[in-house]
């Protein structure tokens, strides 16, 4: 970590890592580097009626793109500008062997203002949409957020052509509430209320409009990525006229089947394309809010080239209810021919015929904790401790850090007291596990499992129980990262923990995330080798009780 009370020194740093990464590619073979430097400020914008503070990327909102091929090697040197604490996570990227990059408090210790800090990772064997965004206290609702765009490898087959352009949707609900406020809310007892709106691409209705932000020739197709990247609502997406061929989830190659108009909930990411078939005008991507009383909706202009007439004045409307949405997600399904990051067919994964060796079933509840309203799994509320767990785990330095396996695999009884404390979950490295999510709620959870992909098979009403598993989708459920568990409904995924490392299940519905409704999932490779974990980096921040500790022995070489 360097301290640059003016930055000094920078040009040479730069240039002297430029230098030893041409050294290091001359030595071997090595897949090809990107490099960004983001100065992370403050800056006043005025986007729904209201002048707030917005977390800027070099001045921008959203920030920049990282366009990459899959196991491009990224590095971003990050200079916090802001006056707290700083960490990006990368969501969706799953950080093969290398939780240390992951930027989360619980595997990494945060970038103090006035220093900077360079991130070095690999969306190793990924394809597809994701997003970052900052992951401490709730800056997240304060922007800060932009879009990571992973195509394939030249030689490796895409199961649609090329299309035209690539549209970025980075679309979500947006509190006026600076996020310091949300946070003190948030402690106090209160709730941070509804959204003031929705925003695509960092911009209101109007300046979504006018000039139109996507422009297209009449005959050609168009990719559009969608990410939900708000905090509280879930959204259905839709435009004028255009039907909409789904192509792409959170980094696998779906079935292309065409939609009217797609769901799309908080933390996820999808992919469609749109032919513009239509009689050259103007039209409207339509954005609005689902499962809210008092619906939200935004609108951005699809430009024909040449027009010079108006959109048509009837807005699209949003499907209602529950069981439409239940029913489309049914309807999603994993393209078991098309190739994703590698060579080899997707369906060439045979998840529905390996055995279940644990069942994780997760439930969540809220309630006063130590005098403070709290959300929980599992009747513990996480809280994340002043060493990350994950260097506390590896420098040995556990006790009085955090203790392992707090809850069990099944929830306590209903109303039971919950408990504040660092919620950590050790899983046996390479094992097929079921992991069910119950949310006794009135309103939508999501969930989001850091470092891995999952298979979500099987949701519906209710409690689970083993007679639901009649029920799963053993065949050719989309396999992805972030999955919807209705009200008083249940969800069910399935997966291999084969990332060694220390992952976070989260909520995404970021209040509840604030509040506790996270763990982490520790996994061990027992080998201690190289071939399923990197070693800590000795340029890593350290923090906490790992201060000034003499590094452990080196994993074995692979």
């Amino acid at each position: 970590m360097m301290v640059w009370p003016a930055m000094t020194m920078r040009g040479a740093c730069a240039a002297a890592l430029l230098v030893l990464v041409a050294l290091v590619a001359g030595a071997r073979a090595e897949d090809p580097y990107h490099f960004f430097e983001w100065k992370v400020t403050y800056g006043t914008k005025n986007i729904l009626g209201t002048p707030q503070k917005v977390i800027l990327i070099n001045g921008e909102f959203p920030g920049p793109t990282i366009n990459c091929t899959s196991n491009n090697n990224i590095l971003v040197n990050v200079f916090n500008m802001l006056d707290q604490p700083l960490l990006f996570h990368w969501h969706g990227i799953q950080q093969r062997k290398n939780s240390w990059q992951d930027g989360l408090p619980g595997t990494m210790c945060p970038i103090q203002p006035n220093t900077n800090w360079t991130y070095h990772w690999q969306p190793k064997d990924q394809i597809g949409s994701f997003y970052y965004f900052p992951s401490i206290g709730m800056q997240r609702a304060a922007g800060g957020y932009g879009l990571i765009t992973v195509h394939s490898r030249d030689l490796i087959p895409v199961p649609f052509d090329p299309p035209a352009d690539d549209f970025p949707v980075l679309v979500g609900d947006w509190y006026t509430k600076d996020h310091t406020v949300l946070a003190k809310n948030l402690d106090s007892g209160k709730g941070i209320g509804r959204p003031a709106g929705l925003i695509i691409n960092g911009k209101n209705e109007k300046e979504a409009s006018n000039p139109p932000m996507y422009n297209v020739e009449a005959g050609k197709t168009y990719r559009f990525r969608v990410c939900n990247i708000g905090i509280k609502a879930s959204l259905n997406v839709r435009v004028q006229k255009h039907i909409l061929k789904l192509v792409e989830m959170e980094g696998s190659h779906t079935v292309q089947n065409t939609y009217d108009s797609l769901d799309v909930h908080i933390g996820q990411c999808l992919s469609f394309l749109v032919t513009a078939d239509q009689t050259p005008g103007d039209y409207l991507l339509v954005a609005s809010t689902r499962f809210i009383k008092e619906v939200s909706t935004i609108t951005a202009v699809i430009r024909y080239k040449g027009s010079s007439t108006p959109p048509p004045p009837q807005i699209p409307e949003s499907p209602s209810g529950w069981a439409w949405s239940i029913n489309q997600w049914r309807s999603f399904r994993w393209n078991l021919t098309a190739s994703a990051a590698r060579p080899n067919p997707q369906g060439s994964y045979h998840y529905g015929q390996i055995n279940i060796t644990r069942t994780i079933k997760l439930s969540t509840s809220h309630g006063k904790a130590d005098g403070k309203e709290r959300y929980a799994l599992n009747g513990v509320s996480h809280v994340d401790p002043d060493t990350p767990l994950k260097l506390a785990e590896y420098f040995n330095a556990t006790n009085g850090v955090f203790q392992y396996n707090l809850i069990g695999d099944v929830p306590p009884a209903a109303g039971a007291p919950i408990k504040m404390a660092p919620n950590v979950v050790s899983a046996e490295f390479r094992t097929f596990i079921e992991v069910v999510f119950e949310n006794p709620e009135k309103s939508i959870d999501t969930f989001h499992i850091n470092g891995y992909a999952f298979f979500a098979a099987g949701m519906g009403p209710g409690t689970w129980t083993p007679q639901c598993r009649k029920t799963y989708n053993l065949l050719d459920t989309v396999s992805r990262h972030t999955i919807q568990v209705y009200p008083r409904s249940w969800t069910a995924v399935m997966l291999t923990f084969d990332n060694a490392g220390m992952w976070n299940v989260r909520s995404n519905l970021w209040d509840r995330h604030y509040l506790g409704e996270q763990l982490y999932i520790s996994v061990v490779s027992p080998a201690r080798s190289l071939r399923d974990e990197y070693n800590f980096p000795e340029t890593s921040l350290r923090c906490g009780k790992v201060v000034g500790l003499p590094m452990p022995p080196s994993y074995a070489a692979a």
